[in-house]
């Protein structure tokens, strides 16, 4: 208009508004298009720059934690929300309810009384032998203001696992609940002989060598500590012993430091939890995911806590709308169990918005949604003692994170090629590791530094050395070996593939465990699926075996099953055997055990449980009977 204007010999400056008021035009009309067009070219800008946001910030928060003096802990973060708001509700359970501040003079009369009747000094390990209750959370912060740290051991653990779980950390004193007074005693002995005290949280036990300080922490003054009492404490400083699942062996005790106890904490932040949520812990307190995530992190935000013995699916919408609970976890198969609980009129009746956990297979993320509404499912990876961890912030199911620019600013990693037959990772004429490509599975590694450590495993030298990979990419490098085979897409989306173990390699092909329990678990009369890999006599690799569980009242369909695997899996990739069991074992934190199903094999002269196998030329899976055993291990049947 104006170049118009000016040919018709109209002077510009009279008009000199009109220009202003088109350029103010085009401004707010590209402004107004900007969300439209990044979300079109770029859909999950937005998310990204939130979680950026977040993730900066508590970046910053843990950089000025680390320089303060003296040393700010997630101890002196509590004593803070004391302060800030005393009357506040911190733990609901079973009907009970707890303040910041009757939680905070219950943990001092536990750190007085140990103080005084074990002589504990800062520094003194102590092993905690409890279950999901609110004497678990003062225990630990009442030692955790004496500077002591302390072993979370599994409370479903007994006899030899129990004694090494205890031995591995080096505690002196073992404090343990009333009701697994039977588990004690059973290693007993040896705790006597290696000078270990016991302590019984309960007012009378008439066990020699067991003492009970119920009385004595009943009568313990209930008046603040002084923080000199911890006063050496730093940000590197061993705060917990955390056991991994044990789902290949024993379990090995994790040091955890105050750096990772924070950097946990700051999950809750990430996801979007306020002050003002109310957190539901039904996953166990000796694990990271109810500890770390679940407690820490909301004392971190200063929220309140529903606290659950166990997880129950049958009563956990229940407790949801009871206590108008906004945040949950699920970690394993629980989200699964949810979903296959009988469907009623009121599963969308509920305040839930955000789910955190790990775990969860692509299909029941979708049936958990459809179901139960529109919940912000936040799917992270990470490992108790690893430095690496990735976290999917966007509503994108089946994923575990998104690398971001600040990706690989806070976790330097890489995925590097994996031979899956030798179990190591595939190196060049140089000797160096191979990064993937785009969307190719691979071996997941972070470096070691400085500021993304690996401290390793108590007492067990040998698996810490285990875990740590050298010369990656240059000579002389140090990287953390993950065990787990993950993928990035072309969308920077990350996947989990498998564990490195779980992944099998059968017929030069390489089998992945949990595609393949995917598949099973949709023939109709099957429940849940463990695959593993067992070795034939004659045989390289593995062939593939799964253990499953029918669904109530059903009969395994050798026919239908047969089918079904048809249908979605190569010849190589179905299991060959099946074993009917009443239930699977599984860990504190519903994570398949499958060491001791591989070891048995296939063998019907030695396994109770019906065992079936994969019949090619008629199609569907036959009972395992002796002779067909011998014909397989004679070779007489070919697989």
């Amino acid at each position: 208009l104006i170049c118009i204007l000016n040919g018709l010999g109209v002077s510009f400056s009279k008009f000199s508004f009109l220009g202003n008021m088109y350029v103010w035009i085009t401004l707010l009309a590209g402004l107004a298009l900007l969300p439209a067009l990044l979300t079109t070219f770029f859909p999950y800008f937005f998310q990204d720059c939130v979680y950026m946001y977040r993730a900066l910030g508590c970046g910053i928060r843990l950089i000025v934690y680390k320089r303060k003096t003296p040393f700010y802990s997630i101890v002196d973060c509590f004593l803070d929300a004391v302060k800030k708001h005393p009357r506040k509700v911190f733990i609901h359970f079973e009907g009970k309810t707890y303040s910041y501040e009757e939680v905070d003079k219950e943990s001092n009369k536990v750190a007085n009384a140990l103080r005084s009747e074990a002589g504990l000094r800062e520094g003194d390990t102590v092993a905690l032998f409890l279950g999901n209750e609110p004497r678990f959370v003062w225990t630990w912060l009442g030692l955790a203001k004496l500077g002591c740290p302390a072993a979370l051991l599994n409370f479903n653990i007994r006899s030899k696992s129990l004694l090494h779980c205890f031995s591995c950390c080096g505690a002196s004193v073992l404090v343990a609940a009333a009701e697994l007074c039977d588990a004690v005693e059973e290693i007993l002995p040896a705790l006597k002989e290696k000078g270990i005290t016991v302590y019984l949280l309960s007012d009378e036990c008439t066990t020699d060598g067991i003492q009970c300080i119920g009385q004595a922490i009943a009568k313990a003054s209930d008046k603040p500590l002084s923080p000199s009492l911890r006063s050496n404490i730093h940000i590197r400083t061993t705060a917990l012993y955390i056991y991994t699942s044990g789902t290949t062996g024993l379990p090995k005790a994790a040091y955890v430091t105050h750096e990772r106890v924070w950097a946990s904490s700051f999950i809750q932040g990430v996801c979007g939890v306020t002050s003002k949520d109310i957190f539901y812990i039904n996953l166990p307190l000796y694990h990271s995911a109810g500890f770390l995530i679940g407690l820490v992190g909301s004392i971190e935000r200063g929220n309140t806590v529903v606290l659950r013995r166990k997880f129950s699916a049958s009563q956990f919408w229940d407790d949801c709308r009871k206590y108008n609970i906004t945040v949950m976890q699920y970690i394993g198969e629980t989200l699964r169990y949810l979903c296959n609980m009988p469907k009623k009129d009121n599963d969308q009746d509920h305040n839930v918005r955000v789910a955190i956990g790990n775990g969860v297979r692509a299909d029941v993320w979708k049936e958990f949604l459809n179901r139960f509404g529109r919940i912000h499912v936040r799917e992270l990876y990470a490992a108790t003692e690893g430095n690496v961890g990735f976290i999917n912030y966007t509503d994108k199911v089946g994923v575990v994170g998104r690398i971001n620019i600040l990706s690989k600013v806070f976790f330097p990693f890489a995925i590097i090629k994996f031979a899956i037959e030798k179990e190591e990772p595939v190196r060049n004429t140089e000797g160096l590791c191979i990064p993937v490509g785009k969307d190719e599975v691979g071996l997941l590694v972070g470096e070691i530094t400085k500021h993304t450590p690996f401290v390793g495993y108590a007492g067990n030298k040998q698996q810490t050395v285990k875990k740590r990979l050298s010369d990656v990419f240059v000579k002389g490098d140090l990287y953390f070996n993950s065990g787990d085979l993950l993928r990035i897409d072309h969308d920077n989306f990350v996947y989990f593939h498998d564990r490195v173990g779980d992944t099998f390699r059968w017929k030069g092909e390489n089998v992945a465990t949990t595609e393949v329990a995917d598949i099973l678990m949709m023939v109709d009369c099957i429940e849940e699926a463990n695959v593993y890999g067992v070795k034939v006599e004659g045989h390289e690799g593995r062939i593939g075996m799964a253990a499953v569980k029918l669904k109530e009242g059903r009969e395994f369909d050798c026919v239908n099953t047969c089918s079904v695997l048809a249908n979605y899996l190569p010849v190589y990739a179905r299991p060959r055997f099946i074993r009917i069991q009443n239930s699977l074992e599984v860990t504190g934190t519903f994570k398949m055990k499958k060491v001791k199903l591989v070891e048995e094999g296939f063998d019907p002269n030695s396994i109770r449980d019906p065992l079936y196998f994969l019949d090619l030329t008629q199609k569907k899976y036959i009972p395992l009977s002796q002779k067909i055993h011998m014909s397989i291990m004679s070779q007489d049947i070919k697989l």
